[in-house]
């Protein structure tokens, strides 16, 4: 990392919301280019809102928050979709459209955000062969495993290059080998591509076999740590 990098998530003295309540107070975080980032902690204590707010999902009224260039505190509602097109996302329940095949999932991603049908084709090749699935393009997801299925999930996150992946809990549905291919594949892309991934979860030993700086929720706060 250049000293000279700005950051992709910068938080300063920021409280987080879930609804109306504050559930993490004076958050100070910043996330460069290239980094892997954890937020680990206890159910309800504040680690997807955190998520939804880096996403706009959730708003932030106190403190100051910046991610890839928008001001949270400034964003309109019509520039949401600006900003969420910078990053790739990443849900534990893969939150693929069951009614399509693979190929008119990630097709319907990019027709959303602007690419022209020539360019379409040929990008989703490129990124389903990333993710070790070039042969599954005429696949429903039902034909799919979970480990498929999630690998097509991030075949998706990644179709707009975008600096900054959001995972969260990528691996809480999958089993302990299938839940390791997802995790090397997504240090693959932060290494390949220079990807950074900012990643919930609350499992440690992820953080311990896959370095990385590590942030915990815990009474109200989140704190960088070392395990």
């Amino acid at each position: 990392m250049e000293e000279n990098n700005a950051p992709l998530i910068s938080f300063s003295d920021a409280d987080i919301l879930n609804g109306e309540s504050t559930v993490v107070y004076g958050l100070d975080m910043q996330v460069y280019p290239g980094q892997i980032v954890y937020i680990v902690g206890k159910v309800g204590s504040g680690k997807t809102s955190i998520f939804r707010t880096i996403t706009a999902e959730n708003r932030l009224l106190k403190g100051s928050g910046q991610v890839c260039g928008y001001d949270l505190r400034r964003l309109r509602a019509k520039e949401v979709p600006y900003l969420r097109r910078k990053i790739g996302v990443i849900f534990q329940d893969f939150q693929l459209l069951m009614d399509r095949s693979v190929e008119d999932n990630l097709s319907f991603v990019l027709k959303a955000t602007g690419w022209k049908n020539d360019d379409i084709r040929k990008r989703i090749g490129e990124v389903l062969d990333d993710v070790g699935m070039a042969t599954k393009a005429h696949r429903m997801p039902h034909q799919l495993s979970g480990g498929e299925q999630q690998r097509i999930a991030i075949a998706r996150a990644i179709l707009n290059n975008p600096a900054l992946i959001l995972a969260d809990e990528p691996t809480g549905n999958l089993d302990e080998e299938t839940a390791e291919g997802i995790l090397q594949l997504l240090q693959q892309i932060n290494r390949e591509l220079g990807t950074a991934i900012v990643m919930v979860t609350h499992n440690r030993s992820i953080c311990t076999r896959f370095p990385g700086r590590v942030f915990e929720t815990r009474d109200e706060t989140c704190r960088e740590i070392t395990l």
